[in-house]
């Protein structure tokens, strides 16, 4: 009865946001033909609306033909320089917020965006919780790692809203043993049935679950990951921790609600929010997407620098949504040799299997011809096992490249929270 009284008032404060999940649940039991006609007629109206309402695109675009595929892709150095031309004309700036990225990709990005923007994307994240089978009301506990999106305070009010809303949100941003030990105890008292955090998060205090044999409650339906690449590696870990699947999530801040995987672990395009194409640049697949409801600042044909593709066939899961497959890294994950090989970032992670007593570890390449390898080791690496990585990297990477390994007591996480393994700064 409680259940059912805190939901109601939770569905009464936010009444947009359960509105806009009706709406994504209908979409939801459209046919594959029917969404992407939706999708088609979505597409051509957000073109349309950019062109006749927003600057930058009127400029742009004026000798462009409006088939999407004709126009040009938008790129994270335009949004920078040109974020204020890309405001509808519509919307008065003054009522706008303004939102971050976390610059994951090398370059932070900011944009405007409305309460509409908000509620549409925690609507799309419920929906894709239900594909565990949690449902609404039911308790969310979530392990954020960006500074800027936790609020400060314990306020009595915000222990109310809290409450109602049924879902937590731990500061993990930085951490320690004790407080993985206390994170740990949360889940036990809190008893959640979700659990949603940064991949590098949740897999640090999965390790910690197991090495402690700490007992997870059976609550648990679902380990919903976020904001950084998942690994199998992390997917692993976690599946053991908390005794249930683990689901990878895929957007951005300014376009949200991309995909998610289903119960069959495969990641379904949710075409009703967006319009993605996977094309040949840089000689990689690089995903470009366009918004379909963002009207106060429209991104289309987007680069948000994440490598892809799509994926053909039906999922046996019945979702009408068409399927992709994530890259396995951010597009300046990329280590690159001066004579031009390519190094993904899972021949780096692997390097160190076996090594024992690493809490941490980051790589990062500045020049063509050294990358440095940051650890978190209580004890060390002995001397043998630096020359042998060293060597390693020599003859299975580039015979001129030098690997220097430093030890340090902390690897700071970006501005947004996130740990990046591997880095590459080179242009």
């Amino acid at each position: 009865m409680i259940h059912r009284v805190k939901h109601l008032l939770h569905r009464n404060r936010h009444s947009e946001r359960f509105a806009l999940l009706d709406e994504l649940l209908r979409n939801q039991a459209m046919t594959r033909e029917q969404l992407l006609g939706k999708q088609q007629q979505d597409l051509s109206a957000i073109i349309a609306h950019a062109f006749a309402n927003v600057p930058y695109y009127r400029e742009k675009y004026a000798h462009a033909a409006r088939a999407v595929s004709s126009l040009p892709i938008l790129r994270k150095d335009e949004v920078i320089r040109h974020r204020d031309e890309m405001l509808a004309r519509d919307f008065d700036r003054s009522k706008l917020k303004i939102g971050n990225t976390g610059g994951s990709t090398g370059k932070p990005v900011s944009f405007y965006y409305d309460a509409h923007k908000g509620e549409l994307m925690r609507a799309g994240m419920c929906r894709s919780y239900m594909g565990s089978g949690w449902r609404p009301g039911q308790k969310i506990l979530n392990f954020w790692g960006a500074r800027q999106d936790i609020k400060s305070g314990g306020s009595f009010g915000k222990r109310i809203n809290d409450a109602i809303a049924a879902e937590k949100t731990i500061a993990a941003y930085e951490y320690t043993e004790a407080q993985l030990r206390d994170w740990a105890g949360a889940i036990q008292s809190y008893r959640p049935v979700l659990l949603q955090g940064y991949a590098s998060i949740l897999a640090e205090l999965a390790r910690h679950v197991i090495d402690n044999r700490i007992a997870m409650p059976n609550t648990l339906l679902g380990v919903f990951s976020t904001a950084e690449v998942l690994y199998g590696w992390q997917r692993a870990l976690m599946e053991q921790a908390f005794g249930c699947k683990v689901f990878n999530q895929y957007g951005s801040r300014e376009i949200p609600n991309i995909a998610c995987e289903c119960r069959h672990g495969n990641q379904h395009v949710f075409t009703d929010m967006v319009y993605l194409e996977s094309l040949k640049i840089d000689h990689e697949d690089r995903l470009v997407i366009t918004s379909l409801t963002n009207r106060v600042m429209p991104f289309i044909r987007y680069e948000i620098g994440d490598s892809g593709r799509l994926k053909e066939g039906e999922c046996a899961c019945g979702s009408p949504f068409p399927m992709m497959e994530m890259g396995l890294c951010r597009s300046n994950d990329i280590i690159k040799t001066r004579s031009g090989k390519r190094i993904y970032p899972s021949y780096f992670i692997h390097l160190l299997d076996g090594l024992g007593d690493i809490g941490q570890y980051q790589f990062i390449q500045s020049e063509p011809d050294r990358i440095v390898l940051s650890l978190v080791a209580p004890s060390g690496l002995s001397a043998e096992a630096m020359n042998s990585l060293r060597a390693r990297v020599r003859k299975e990477v580039d015979e001129n490249m030098v690997l220097e390994i430093h030890r340090t007591d902390e690897i700071k996480r970006t501005v947004s929270g996130k740990h990046r393994f591997v880095i590459s700064n080179l242009d």
